[in-house]
C-alpha cells in the first residue's frame, strides 16, 4: 500500500509526467520545494546554495570586462543575483516540465541574473545615448566610389525613414537597442518599463521602418549598410 509520501510525490510530479519520467534528483527537488516546514526551508536552502554557485560562476566568467569592481562588489553582485533567481525559481516552480534536468533548469536563471546585473552594474553612472552617437559606424570604407555612393544613398534613405517614419518612443528605443547598443535590460531601467515592452516596441519600428523603406524601393533584405 502506497504511504501518504509516495501520493503526495505523485502528485508533485504528476503534471510533468506527459512529457516523460523526471529523473530521480529533479523529483526529489520539486518534492522538498513544494513541502511544507523544515523539508521546504532545507530545499530552499539547498537551492539559494546553486543558485549562488551558478551566479559566482558567472560573474567570475565576466570579470575581465569590468576590471573597476573589486572582489567584494563581485561577490555582492553574485549574491543579488542568487537572490532574485531564487525567488523567479519558485514562482515558476509550475513552469517545468522535465525537458532538462532541475538543476540545468535553474541554473539559467542564476546566469540570467548574474549577466543582467553586470550589465547594469557597467552601465552605472553613464549617460544612455538615445541618440545616434555616428552613423559613420556602419560604413565600409573600403567600397569603391559607386558602391560608397550607394551606401551613402542607403544610410540616409534609413535616417530619414527613422526621423520620420517612426513614433518618438520607437525611434528611442531603435537608437538605442539596435544603434548604440544598450543593453536591453539597461534602457528597461533607464526609462521604467519592462523587457517584454521593450521587446515589441523594437518589433514594431523595424516593422515600421522596413514598410518605410519597401514604400521607397529599398529592400533591407538584399540591400544593407555594411558595418566595419
Amino acid at each position: 500500500m502506497a504511504s501518504a509520501l509516495d501520493a503526495d510525490e505523485s502528485s508533485v510530479a504528476a503534471p510533468l509526467l506527459a512529457g516523460g519520467p523526471l529523473d530521480p534528483e529533479s523529483r526529489d527537488w520539486l518534492v522538498s520545494l513544494r513541502a511544507e516546514g523544515p523539508v521546504r526551508d532545507a530545499g530552499i536552502a539547498r537551492l539559494h546554495a546553486l543558485l549562488l554557485r551558478a551566479a559566482r560562476f558567472e560573474v567570475a566568467r565576466r570579470r575581465a570586462g569590468l576590471p573597476q569592481l573589486r572582489g567584494n562588489e563581485l561577490d555582492d553582485i553574485a549574491c543579488q543575483a542568487a537572490d532574485d533567481a531564487l525567488v523567479s525559481v519558485l514562482a515558476r516552480l509550475d513552469d517545468y516540465r522535465g525537458a532538462s534536468r532541475f538543476t540545468t533548469w535553474v541554473y539559467k536563471f542564476a546566469l540570467y541574473e548574474a549577466a543582467a546585473k553586470l550589465r547594469r552594474r557597467a552601465w552605472q553612472g553613464r549617460e544612455v545615448p538615445l541618440e545616434p552617437e555616428g552613423w559613420e559606424i556602419f560604413t565600409d570604407g573600403g567600397l569603391g566610389p559607386e558602391a560608397e555612393v550607394e551606401q551613402r544613398e542607403l544610410l540616409s534613405a534609413i535616417q530619414h525613414a527613422i526621423q520620420h517614419g517612426l513614433t518618438p518612443h520607437q525611434r528611442t528605443v531603435l537608437i538605442a537597442l539596435a544603434v548604440n547598443g544598450v543593453p536591453i535590460d539597461v534602457l528597461a531601467e533607464r526609462l521604467g518599463t519592462t523587457r517584454g515592452a521593450l521587446y515589441k516596441t523594437l518589433h514594431d519600428a523595424r516593422r515600421r521602418l522596413r514598410t518605410r523603406l519597401e514604400e521607397n524601393g529599398i529592400d533591407l533584405e538584399t540591400t544593407t549598410p555594411a558595418r566595419g
